[in-house]
């Protein structure tokens, strides 16, 4: 059964002199009153207990276009403006709900540079768009075409730290489940293999940021030299972003193809509740576990099995899936990281990211057909194997 869903297509582009000019414009009146608005809901509150509402904003913000020092506001589209204002309003709304930190000010240096325009602030016509306070259309470069007859509601124009720039369209698209199947597997995600498959295949870690790891390193040695605000600085970090944004690009593109192919070959994906976080802590591995992109895999897997019908079960993060014997169901006493194979009690030899893929893909079809959730299995105490119950549970 298809489901018609929002989703966004994303383009380069290259402006004309005129263009850019009139977005850097716009990119730097957004963050003022984005920031603007925040320093004012923050000293109501704070200081009266005073909430205020996005409509009180949206009337301050009419006012300071009056005023002289800010009249310039009134030179860019307005759309990206109210925009920013609904933002900051979403923000307090997660904030309160309890949701969210406290937001936080924009910078020009470290916040994306963006601007967002809903459907009074572009023109789209004949496959051609058109912002607000510009005569000719942007210039894009269109990589992949958009649904047929599909019309963007919000366009979302935006500018990386290397310098180039991107434009988002929001479309209504029909999303066509994959034919049904039967497969099922189980992920066990690492660092030397990124990812291994409860069928026995082990997909190697790319590893992009070690890949340019040296040629990162020279390009901020060569910043680190360059006299701050000095246009040969501005080259340089440049040049840094460039870097850092090869490495992105090539890791999101490796994990599309391979979340996709995982979607589209099985009908169950079963996956372990990492804590990249808490991870991430260990400081001999926190690089690696960053450029694995643990969290941005799950994120790919949960949206696409959402899209095509297929069903994700996660794992609780306590489950032991390495220690525990996919033969006789016992769990091992310890099982350092330096071991990848390891013998149990009743003869069968494990590879320990397999034995984990399989028990994974065991007991998350378990919670498939049975619901509730996973729990971490114990031993006895007596005997040292699992309770009858437990070790149901892991059924081959």
């Amino acid at each position: 059964m298809t489901q018609q869903v929002k989703r966004a297509f994303k383009y380069r582009f290259h402006p004309t002199d005129e263009q850019a000019a009139e977005l850097s414009r716009t990119f730097g009146c957004v963050r003022l009153v984005y920031n603007k608005a925040l320093e004012e809901r923050t000293r109501a509150w704070y200081g009266e207990q005073r909430r205020v509402s996005y409509v009180q904003s949206s009337a301050a913000l009419t006012e300071w276009k009056r005023t002289e020092e800010l009249a310039f506001l009134a030179e860019v589209s307005s759309v990206p403006l109210q925009q920013a204002l609904r933002h900051l309003q979403t923000a307090f709304g997660s904030f309160f709900a309890k949701r969210a930190k406290y937001p936080r000010f924009k910078s020009r240096k470290k916040s994306r540079q963006s601007a967002e325009y809903t459907r009074s602030g572009f023109t789209w016509r004949d496959g051609r768009l058109t912002l607000a306070k510009m005569a000719a259309p942007l210039d894009i470069r269109w990589s992949r075409p958009l649904p047929e007859g599909a019309a963007p509601t919000t366009v979302t124009v935006s500018r990386d730290a290397a310098g180039r720039w991107f434009v988002s369209l929001l479309c209504d698209d029909v999303i066509t489940p994959a034919p049904a199947t039967t497969a099922a597997v189980g992920i066990d995600a690492g660092l030397t293999s990124l990812v291994t498959l409860s069928t026995g295949e082990k997909i190697a870690n790319p590893k992009h940021e070690r890949k340019d790891r040296a040629k990162l390193a020279r390009a901020q040695r060569e910043l680190s030299r360059k006299a701050k605000g000095s246009n040969n600085r501005e080259k340089a970090r440049r040049k840094v972003a460039r870097v850092h944004a090869r490495i992105t690009d090539r890791r999101r593109d490796f994990l599309h193809k391979l979340t996709t192919r995982l979607v589209r070959e099985n009908q169950t994906v079963v996956i372990e509740d990492l804590t990249v976080r808490n991870l991430a802590r260990n400081h001999s591995l926190a690089r690696a576990i960053s450029d694995a992109s643990w969290t941005e895999l799950r994120s790919m897997l949960e949206y696409k099995c959402a899209w095509y019908g297929r069903e994700l079960v996660v794992v609780d993060r306590w489950f032991p899936s390495s220690k525990l014997c996919g033969a006789c169901g016992t769990v091992a006493a310890s099982l350092p990281l330096n071991v990848r194979e390891w013998t149990c009690d009743c003869g069968a030899l494990h590879d320990r990211d397999i034995n984990a893929a399989r028990n994974l893909k065991a007991a998350g079809l378990a919670v498939s057909a049975c619901g509730g959730g996973v729990r971490p299995q114990r031993e006895s105490s007596r005997t040292g194997q699992l309770p009858a119950k437990q070790e149901a549970l892991t059924a081959k």
